[in-house]
């Protein structure tokens, strides 16, 4: 999966993927505080706005979604169905397979990769 690919030279996989389990462990502990916003754009991409670049360690907004969709709390799971209501439009997984993102914790939108 991409979110287990190494972003350190000599990183072992094992190492990422505790990497990306410490991540959405914060990811999860900032939304139970109501810190982070979960924003979905126009086209159905996600952002996680609050989460600072150097708490990130190079895992993407939609690495992050999808990994909390498969093991997220129900609370988690609460808070991005709620921002799907707020925004009027679903989490779209093909928009995020292709790339669509955010760079400012939802304010703009990019796509590609």
């Amino acid at each position: 999966m991409p979110c287990d690919t190494p972003v350190r030279t000599n990183q072992t996989i094992q190492q990422r993927a505790a990497d990306v389990r410490r991540v959405l462990s914060r990811v999860e502990e900032l939304m139970a505080k109501r810190l982070l916003k979960v924003r979905v754009g126009p086209q159905g991409a996600i952002a996680f706005d609050g989460l600072p670049d150097e708490e990130r360690d190079g895992v993407t907004d939609a690495c992050i979604y999808r990994r909390l969709m498969l093991t997220g709390s129900s609370l988690t799971k609460a808070q991005i169905a709620r921002a799907e209501q707020l925004a009027g439009r679903s989490v779209d997984r093909k928009v995020i397979a292709n790339g669509v993102h955010s760079h400012d914790g939802g304010k703009s939108w990019q796509t590609g990769h």
